[in-house]
């Protein structure tokens, strides 16, 4: 029995691309669906458009992990393996595990001619928007051998968004997430890494669905159809490349333009969320504190008594490589003990 990606038994979590019903697109880490079915048999079809890695396709199916590694380009059809349970009543989630290294189109999945799709519970009342680079999409995540050090080489197989700080505090407070993390990525154009030598900043990507120009045309998102209580802007790890003038020169022309325009996207946010309380971080990678306190400066002009500062423990000392899962617990478990502490109404 195949069913399509429309069907309303099927639960979706995530900004997606929705131009076409029959295939919704998925580019953000985080990005998912699920079902509950009756049935042993189960396949999934989508097609996968590559930028650059390998890419990888997150999947739990009756709380086993597992990552199925994807095609290129073009469409694909993956049998699943399914364990006889008593009922043959099984629960699936596949994910988006990656950043825009890749988009896939969901072309939707096909159980047992005799199978059953079975109601979906609701979705948790708490919504939580992040806007983050790697570490909020949890790139090289799984690379636990290497905590606190540098990352090994690698072609995409240790990034999981699943073991990110940002879906972390999402499960932790049963909320729904939208992830909108790309690694490399900066605040401002022209920094950063993402897109060299073009680079692309999360002031240009921010407000879209589809934003990397390898693949295709970029597309707009519309506000309206998600509107997060709380929002965490995870900003300012990757801006000091190629040149670090925030640790050279607080004052600095440079870095008067970045606190202006780190100010102006706040205040972009707040136009979009007029209610949603906001945090201004950065994460325990390794970077110099100047960049926290020129995010400080801007808090505090702002004067907006739903936007605060958050500041890790470990902030910017604790690895010089990206978070592997302990890491990013650590930061996940500070952040819900900080939210908890705003008394957010809505919650």
């Amino acid at each position: 029995m195949k069913i399509l990606p429309n069907n309303s038994k099927l639960s979706y979590i995530g900004r997606i691309d929705w131009s076409n019903p029959e295939e919704p697109v998925f580019v953000f880490p985080c990005t998912s669906v699920s079902m509950h079915f009756i049935g042993n048999t189960l396949k999934v079809y989508l097609k996968n458009n590559n930028a650059y890695w390998d890419n990888y396709l997150g999947c739990i199916v009756d709380g086993r992990h597992f990552a199925l590694l994807l095609p290129k380009d073009g469409s694909v059809s993956l049998d699943i393996g399914i364990e006889p349970l008593e009922n043959n009543e099984h629960k699936v989630l596949f994910f988006k595990r990656q950043d825009s290294c890749h988009e896939i189109t969901f072309l939707g999945f096909e159980i047992d001619d005799d199978g059953k799709l079975l109601d979906m519970p609701a979705k948790p009342e708490r919504k939580i928007e992040v806007y983050g680079d790697s570490v909020s999409a949890g790139e090289v995540s799984e690379a636990v051998k290497y905590i606190g050090k540098e990352d090994p080489e690698h072609n995409g197989e240790y990034s999981n968004s699943w073991y990110s700080y940002a879906w972390m505090v999402a499960r932790r407070l049963n909320a729904q997430i939208h992830d909108i993390a790309q690694g490399g990525i900066a605040l401002m154009d022209n920094t950063g890494y993402f897109n060299e030598p073009e680079q692309i900043g999360i002031e240009t990507a921010w407000d879209k669905i589809r934003y990397n120009p390898v693949l295709g045309k970029t597309t707009e998102w519309d506000f309206s159809r998600y509107i997060p209580q709380l929002v965490i802007v995870a900003i300012g790890q990757n801006d000091s490349y190629p040149y670090d003038y925030m640790k050279e020169d607080y004052n600095s022309e440079k870095a008067l333009i970045w606190k202006e325009h780190y100010k102006k996207f706040i205040q972009k946010i707040r136009s979009k969320y007029e209610n949603a309380y906001i945090i201004c971080c950065t994460t325990l990678l390794e970077h110099d504190k100047n960049w926290d306190n020129a995010i400080s400066g801007v808090v505090k002009e702002l004067n907006d008594k739903k936007i605060s500062q958050y500041l890790f423990k470990r902030n910017g000392c604790g690895t010089p490589g990206h978070l592997r899962i302990p890491e990013a617990g650590e930061m996940a478990q500070e952040l819900c003990n900080y939210i908890i502490s705003l008394g957010i109404e809505e919650w």
